[in-house]
């Protein structure tokens, strides 16, 4: 009996190749670091390639200081301890992020105050943030949240996270303007937004400290990794020491404070070394992909994107799309990520609010829900700097017959 020509649509479904939403993009020289490292047998932490790595940040970012780490999330835990931020302390952090900018305040006992966001960049509201830092300094905060036992009187948030979002920067001029009149540091979590900047400053260089990612799906990868980064040396410095267990200068070990495992190995910074070197293309790559995906799209009814405000600059790590179902026929952002899944595209729905994540649902929040509506509409696309032509079209014909088929 002859086989059919054609496979049935169900089996193309399941043996077609997976379209993957960022995937890892080698540029070449990764390999020739890593190889030496391995010639000279310098694969243990610390080496070579992390000044290196260092270096190379510093001269991209333009941050002053760069101390790599083992994880984005590790640098702001370490950000938060320079900063002082112990058991009891308020901390204010952007909802809408992943949790990776949360969970290091409770690893400290802090307590984490949401911040909805706004609506021109989708990071945290200036307006919402000031009214969560009076509620603190009046005790009102005390008093709207009486299961927490918060302090009554007159406590300041000890620092501020805010986060550059799929690659666009926040409103930093009025966040750093009004931290500065209260006297709070800001922590600027760029872990999505390394090649960002606003009116040609570099993302990671407005707050206090910044820090980066370099986790597998980020611009550009270490496999794992992040940096911290700061104008400030000391930060960096004492970053550098907490990282690698507080170690004293002594011959034997000798440790005065609590440190922490969280330096990059020699190894991963030979991979990092070789992507930096590849990152404005990658930048350029992932506007092309998000330039495309617009053209195309953006006149679909209900579908719109989120635009750069005047001077501002995004890498476009992730393009992003919402759908209202009022104006897409009722079509949902939910009906479109099961849509491409069938087909084997991978799409995510936007980070779901820290506020409403049930380990964080007890804390305070303070919005008028920008947050999670942007959550319920919207969807990242599949946008990796390694998409092929062929793949993009694929998934914008998936798109368009998802919408014109109803």
């Amino acid at each position: 009996m002859e086989l059919p020509n054609k496979m049935p649509a169900s089996e193309q479904t399941v043996t077609r190749k997976k379209i993957w939403l960022s995937s890892p993009h080698m540029g070449g020289t990764e390999e020739r670091y890593v190889k030496e490292a391995f010639d000279t047998n310098w694969v243990a932490p610390l080496g070579p390639n992390v000044n290196g790595f260092e270096d190379d940040i510093v001269r991209f970012t333009d941050c002053g200081h760069a101390a790599a780490l083992s994880s984005g999330t590790g640098a702001i835990h370490l950000a938060l301890s320079l900063l002082g931020v112990s058991a009891g302390d308020f901390v204010l952090c952007q909802s809408f992020t992943f949790s990776a900018s949360a969970n290091p305040i409770r690893y400290l006992g802090a307590i984490p105050i949401f911040i909805d966001s706004e609506e021109d960049t989708w990071n945290m509201c200036p307006i919402a943030m000031e009214q969560a830092i009076l509620s603190c300094q009046n005790g009102e905060i005390s008093r709207t949240f009486p299961s927490l036992e918060l302090p009554f009187t007159g406590t300041l948030p000890k620092a501020i996270i805010v986060v550059d979002l799929y690659g666009m920067p926040a409103k930093h001029s009025e966040i750093c303007e009004i931290a500065a009149k209260y006297n709070i540091p800001v922590i600027e979590d760029a872990a999505e937004a390394l090649g960002s900047s606003l009116n040609g400053k570099n993302c990671g260089t407005f707050g206090d400290i910044g820090i980066f990612s370099f986790n597998g799906n980020k611009i550009i990868t270490t496999s794992g990794g992040g940096a911290l980064v700061s104008s400030q040396e000391n930060f960096v410095n004492k970053a550098r020491h907490l990282s690698t267990q507080a170690r004293e200068d002594a011959p034997h070990y000798e440790h005065t404070e609590i440190g922490y495992n969280y330096r990059i190995s020699n190894i991963c910074a030979g991979i990092g070394r070789g992507q930096m070197e590849v990152l404005p293309e990658r930048v350029r790559q992932r506007r092309e992909n998000y330039a495309r995906y617009r053209t195309v799209l953006e006149n679909i009814p209900g579908i719109s994107f989120l635009q750069e405000p005047k001077g501002y600059f995004s890498n476009r790590w992730l393009t992003t799309i919402l759908i209202d179902p009022s104006l897409s026929g009722g079509i949902t952002r939910e009906d479109l990520r099961l849509s491409l899944a069938e087909v084997n595209i991978e799409s995510r729905p936007l980070w779901k609010p820290m506020h409403l994540q049930p380990v964080f649902r007890h804390f305070p929040f303070y919005g008028n829900g920008i947050a999670a509506q942007l959550f319920d509409q919207g969807l990242c696309l599949p946008s990796g700097s390694n998409l092929e032509q062929s793949d993009l079209d694929f998934i914008i014909d998936r798109i368009k017959k998802t919408f014109y088929s109803k």
